[in-house]
């Protein structure tokens, strides 16, 4: 369900941003003032918003890894369920960040599908690529050849924590890049509307 709102909130933050972008291009082209300071005073409070959403995650960073802990071992557990977005998600950070698990493989075991199984059955996608491969039992899982998972021993936990800490320069980077962009939009589109003499309100009725 969290996920389902994150989705949603990002379609309807994109589909707000394509809608604003329109109103902004049609403002300066035909120079009408109040489109141009509506598109300031949106890029305004977006620009407040990922500030005020960016001081959030940073003051409440263990609640939300905490949240997540939970969601993450909600979906181990009832691997393979009626979430597969989640699933295909979870399996893609597996094998993309080379780890098994959110705090480690040791996750997996209170999995359902596993526990009531004793063909020595493990998730595929916690394979480590660099051992022979398993055969492939069902829904996602492979059957290992003893008792030994070939399996990444590290928790994704882990490896997410190192690859933001590796990459957090371009992280912030692009942030900042988007923040510059935002700012340059508000001050050409206040310049452009102080521009636009007071009567060309009259062109709102025409276009």
């Amino acid at each position: 369900m969290v996920l389902k709102v994150v989705s949603y909130i990002l379609i309807g933050v994109g589909s707000f941003s394509m809608l604003l972008g329109f109103l902004g291009c049609l403002g300066a082209i035909y120079e009408i003032r109040c489109l141009l300071g509506l598109y300031f005073a949106c890029l305004l409070l977006i620009l407040l918003a990922q500030v005020a959403a960016a001081i959030l995650i940073y003051f409440q960073r263990d609640v939300l890894r905490k949240e997540a802990s939970e969601i993450v071992s909600q979906v181990v557990v009832n691997y393979p369920g009626q979430n597969k977005t989640a699933e295909q998600a979870w399996d893609y950070l597996q094998r993309t960040m080379q780890c098994c698990g959110w705090n480690g493989h040791e996750d997996w075991v209170a999995n359902h599908f596993i526990k009531n199984n004793s063909l020595g059955l493990y998730p595929c996608s916690c394979h480590n690529a660099s051992l022979p491969p398993d055969n492939v039992a069902d829904s996602g899982f492979c059957q290992a050849a003893s008792n030994d998972w070939p399996i990444y021993e590290t928790g994704c936990l882990e490896n997410v924590g190192s690859w933001l800490f590796t990459n957090y320069g371009i992280i912030l980077g692009i942030c900042l890049g988007v923040a510059v962009i935002e700012l340059l939009g508000m001050i050409l589109s206040m310049g452009l509307c102080k521009s636009v003499h007071q009567e060309d309100y009259t062109k709102v009725p025409k276009y």
